[in-house]
This record gives C-alpha cells, structure tokens and sequence, in this order.
C-alpha cells in the first residue's frame, strides 16, 4: 500500500527528499523516499560504486559510503591497524549521524567477510569502535567464513585474527560458509533440472546466469549465494521480537555466540516458481543438514538453545506441536531441556504461505573451527607469509599466538561441553538458607 509503518522503519528511513539534499524524516503516511539505515565501507571501491550505479542506487547515497582505491591486498593487519587508524574518525562521525536518526536504536548489525583484508580487519575494527562508542547496544554479526579451496592463500591468518575480535567484542555471531552457500545453489539447480519440483525457472533470476541458463559447477553463483545471505539476514525486521531477545536467550555463556543458522525455503520466487512446503515438513527441514548455511549437523550434537522464527499463516499451536515432534531427536544441556524461543509474524514473505529461520547455539560449529585452526597452523608452523603482516606499523608476531590462544580457548570451551552429552542429568544443588 506504499505506506511507511514501523516493520519498514527499523531498517529504513522515510525521506522527504523534494526540498533538496537529505531533507526531513517523515514518520507516518506514504513512502517517499526510502533510506538504508545502513554504512557501507570497502577499502576498494568497485562493489561500493556497483551498488551506486545498480537497482539500489536511490536507497543508499554517498553521505552513506567509505571507500578507499587499492584494497587491503588480502591482509587483516592493513585492514585493522593502518585502514583503521586512518579511517577512524570518519567512520565514528558517519555511524554517529546514522544512529541520530533512530528514535530507539536496538542494535548494530554487521555483516563482513572473514577471508580477505578488509572484510576480516576493518570490519572487526569497526566492531571494536561500535563497543568503544555505544557500549549499551548490541552487536550482532553476520560473518561470511572462506571455503577450504579459498582462493586467498592468507584467509586461515585473517579469519583467525578475526575470531579473536569476534570471540571479544561480538554479542551475537551468526557464521555462513561460502562452501554451504555453493552446495545450496547447487541442489537447487538439481531440483529445477530434474523437474522434480515441476518449476520453470525465470529468465534472468538470480539463481540464473544472465543468459538465463542455469550455472556450472565451475563458476561460482555469488548472485545467488548472496540472495541466500540476504534473506536470512533481514528477519528482525518484521518479526514481533525484539532483536536482542535472540542474545538473551540463546547466549548462556559469553564467549559461546556463535549461532548456526538454517533457512526454508532456501529459495525466493524471484528465482524459482515452487509449490508452497507442508508446514510440518518446513520445521523438519530447518533441522536437516541441507538447509544449513554452514556445513555442521546440530542434530548429533548439543543444544544449548535453540530460536524458531517463523513468518506466514502458522499459529503458536502449530509451533508448540512441531517442537514436541522434533525435541525427542535433538539432545539439549540438561539444564536448559526447555531452551527454546519462538517469534511469531502473520506477514508471509514473497511468493510463500510461510517461512522458518531457525537459529541454533550448538555444539556443531566446533569442526567449523577446528579445520581453520588446521589450516591456519599450516600456514603459522612454517611462518609462511607472516612478514607481509609484521611490516605494518603496530602489527606484533603476538598477535597471531593470542589469536590462535583465543580460537583453542574457544574449541576447548565446546569440547568440555560436549563431554556433558548423554551423560547422566545433574542438577545445580539448591541455595540453602539458615533459618
């Protein structure tokens, strides 16, 4: 109906743009000119000026962007320590004007890549400044872990550097691997070719190349993958929750944020015409492997808590008995067996009667970890690579062992965790009181 309500405001401001420049924030009736909430910073600027010249144009403006010409050249030390110094007070004042415009700002959403320079330095940099600077709102983080067959050679040193900051400064971290993203695309593609969906694909969609024909195996569909990322990432919006009820009741323990996500459908009508799924077989399939956006298998691992964020026609009856169903099969601590958060929203997304994010703090993300300490080790043991890093100005060979302390610390904290499973229920001795 082209009405600004507050579901559109928590991501966008609606602008009155007719009196020039930025111009008044307009807070009820019609849209007239909608503006991300957001900061865009890249450290090369062709994907920043893509954005600029491509169909979103008009939702973000140059007042909104921080963009530097020859990139970090795949180093976390150039993006953390010499972008960041550099770029300090810029992006301090810019996130300043952006929160001014919030009536209640409830929190900070990051969203970074791990593999290269600046995704993994300059973006944990920005969280560090996020903490320093609002230190009362959250953080929660979209992080976007490199494949085993990355193509930077130095991704095990960045995203290990940058696990240290995340392990400290994040309150939420919601992990998605480029290998699931691929594999995701690709059992799509299967789908349409198999016809078992009975579905026509659109020309020129987003799981499509621009030819209109389905991908190879051999190019990566990052259109596609990005889809994906987006629509996971965009559920708070609408969602009767509040943002920071997730961290509440999903983080028991500091340190222990890290949330695997999984998401059905996996698909959006603008890719693929496919008959709606039964609401019983949607809540089974947020739990299979293959709805994950990272490779891990919660089902066989431990639940500390676990969210089901569901948007469409789906009461809390339907909820209450899909969780019932499905809690046999899945193994909670035995201090939190009734560890489950539900969020409620009537709005359906696009082209589905229903949808399901589920978010879950389990154990499973532990291999996720341990291979990037295996990859990083083979790097650290040799000290392959490690001077284009020291010869940045406050860049120490200190970095890396307490970066690879603090993931070992972190891989420790799941292990002992994991022990608890199966094992007999303890409960906490009760306070005891002298009368």
């Amino acid at each position: 109906k082209g009405i600004y309500d507050e579901a559109l405001s928590s991501f966008f401001r609606n602008v009155d743009t007719r009196s020039g420049g930025d111009g008044p924030d307009i807070y009820k009736g019609k849209i007239c000119s909608l503006k991300a909430r957001a900061l865009l910073i890249d450290m090369e600027e062709g994907v920043v000026n893509e954005i600029l010249q491509g169909p979103l144009r008009d939702v973000f403006d140059s007042k909104q962007l921080i963009t530097d010409v020859s990139g970090s050249g795949n180093n976390w030390a150039v993006g953390h320590k010499l972008y960041g110094c550099q770029y300090r007070e810029n992006i301090v004042e810019k996130l300043r004007k952006t929160a001014e415009h919030c009536d209640c700002l409830q929190c900070f959403f990051v969203i970074h890549s791990m593999g290269g320079g600046t995704g993994s330095g300059l973006g944990t940099f920005v969280l560090n400044l996020l903490e320093d600077e609002f230190p009362e709102v959250y953080r929660f983080v979209t992080s976007v872990y490199p494949s085993g067959e990355d193509d930077v050679i130095t991704s095990p040193y960045n995203s290990v550097l940058a696990m240290k900051e995340l392990n400290e400064h994040a309150d939420c971290v919601l992990p998605i691997e480029n290998e699931s993203l691929f594999e995701i695309v690709n059992k799509i593609h299967q789908m349409i070719n198999s016809g078992r969906l009975g579905s026509t694909v659109k020309q020129n969609s987003l799981v499509t190349s621009s030819a209109g024909s389905a991908k190879t195996r051999q190019e990566k569909p990052f259109d596609a993958m990005n889809n994906i990322v987006a629509n996971s990432a965009r559920f708070e919006g609408s969602l009767n929750m509040d943002l920071n009820e997730i961290s509440m009741n999903l983080v028991p323990f500091p340190r222990l944020h890290y949330l695997v996500s999984s998401l059905t459908p996996l698909y959006t009508l603008a890719d693929v015409n496919v008959p709606s799924r039964r609401l019983d077989q949607m809540f089974s399939d947020a739990f299979s492997r293959d709805h994950q956006l990272i490779q891990a298998d919660p089902k066989h691992s431990l639940y500390l808590a676990c969210a089901l964020l569901v948007r469409g026609n789906v009461q809390v009856s339907d909820l209450r008995r899909n969780i019932e169903r499905l809690k046999p099969s899945l193994h909670f601590v035995s201090w939190n067996q009734e560890g489950w958060k539900t969020g409620l929203c009537s709005i359906p997304p696009v082209g589905h009667s229903h949808s399901l994010l589920a978010l879950a703090n389990n154990t499973c993300v532990k291999p996720t970890f341990i291979e990037l300490k295996d990859r990083f080790m083979k790097l650290y043991k040799k000290k392959a690579h490690l001077h284009h890093y020291l010869q940045v100005d406050g860049m120490e060979q200190s970095c890396f062992s307490e970066a690879l302390s603090s993931l070992s610390d972190l891989i420790e904290e799941y292990n002992e965790l994991d022990a608890t499973k199966g094992g007999p229920r303890t409960y906490p001795s009760r306070l005891k009181i002298a009368v």
